[in-house]
This record gives structure tokens, C-alpha cells and sequence, in this order.
């Protein structure tokens, strides 16, 4: 069992999606071991989004920054802060920056081993690898 810990935003390793996204993981197996669930925080410069695609589990995303489009099944609402998401696994979806500033969420995979399939081409990802890229030239 994993100790009680408090995370820092400002000192935690930052992933760069591709195209200036930004994700930090905040709790997850990477860093606690099993804990049953996934979590982190992105930011998307001014009019950038990632790709449609859908995940292995469930997914929360509240908006804690910025304004956006969420698209999910196709279907577009624009959500603002504190706006709060709920998109089931397997269900397309994803989140386009349409404000002047930056956009940030924080998301929540409700398992420990995500995974992220692109909807254009198929492809199934380890979430937070290599490939995890919003780019996808």
C-alpha cells in the first residue's frame, strides 16, 4: 500500500502531446502502484484540440480553465469552467480549445491502464507513451 502524498503541480514531469498539449499525470500506477484509477491535468493552447478517440474505461473530464467544445458522439456543447463531463469507454469523443487563452482540464480514467484508440485510424495507444501524441502526422 502506497503512502498518503501531496503533489505539486509546478514539480511533476510534463508530457508534450504534440502541437504545444501539455499533460501532467497526477495519481496513477506509474507513481502510487494500484490505485484503481487514473489522473491528470491538460493544457491546450489557443485553438488546439486533440484528435476524436475513445478510451478503454470510463473517463471524467472537468473543465478547470478556458472555454471549449466538447464533442462526444458526435454531438458538440461548449463547456467552460467547472463544467464537468462524464464519457463512457469506447464512446468517440474530444476537446477542441475555443477560447483566447489557454485551455485546461483535469481528467479522471476510472482504471489504472488506459488506453486511447484514434477514431481515424484505429490505432490503440498506452496512454502517456510515445504514440500518445495529439500530432498525428
Amino acid at each position: 500500500m502506497t503512502n498518503g502524498a501531496v503533489l505539486r503541480l509546478d514539480e511533476l514531469p510534463v508530457f508534450a502531446r504534440g502541437d504545444g498539449v501539455e499533460t501532467t499525470l497526477l495519481v496513477g500506477k506509474e507513481r502510487f502502484g494500484g490505485t484503481g484509477f487514473t489522473s491528470g491535468i491538460t493544457k491546450f493552447p489557443a485553438g488546439k484540440k486533440v484528435p476524436v478517440h475513445s478510451h478503454n474505461c470510463d473517463e471524467q473530464v472537468t473543465i478547470l480553465d478556458g472555454t471549449a467544445e466538447a464533442e462526444i458522439e458526435g454531438k458538440t456543447q461548449t463547456v467552460g469552467p467547472n463544467d464537468t463531463t462524464f464519457i463512457p469507454a469506447g464512446v468517440p469523443h474530444r476537446f477542441i480549445n475555443t477560447g483566447d487563452g489557454p485551455l485546461t482540464i483535469l481528467w479522471v480514467y476510472a482504471s489504472e491502464t488506459v488506453t486511447r484508440t484514434f477514431a481515424e485510424t484505429g490505432e490503440t495507444v498506452a496512454h502517456l507513451s510515445p504514440k500518445d501524441l495529439v500530432d498525428r502526422k
